[in-house]
């Protein structure tokens, strides 16, 4: 039996891990331990997040923070198609 967490994979959740991914590299943390040594985070915490793992809105905006991006910056260029599923 699938977890339902498993089943919830949703492009939106794996194009903001992406992006995670990609603002954490260009700011100049090589690896996730780093950055989630600077956000007070246990490294398995932010690693879930850059594997597309649904997560608050207010950790967005301390990441954002840090890498010294805005929320509407971050956002910029994910597309993602309108769809009726959930």
């Amino acid at each position: 039996m699938e977890k339902t967490s498993e089943k919830l994979k949703l492009p939106e959740l794996e194009a903001v891990a992406l992006r995670l991914k990609e603002l954490r590299k260009r700011k100049g943390y090589s690896n996730y331990e780093h950055i989630a040594f600077e956000l007070g985070m246990s490294r398995s915490a932010y690693w879930r997040l850059e594997t597309g793992a649904n997560f608050e809105l207010k950790t967005l905006i301390k990441i954002c923070r840090l890498l010294e991006v805005s929320l509407e910056d971050f956002f910029e260029g994910i597309n993602i198609p309108s769809s009726n599923k959930f």
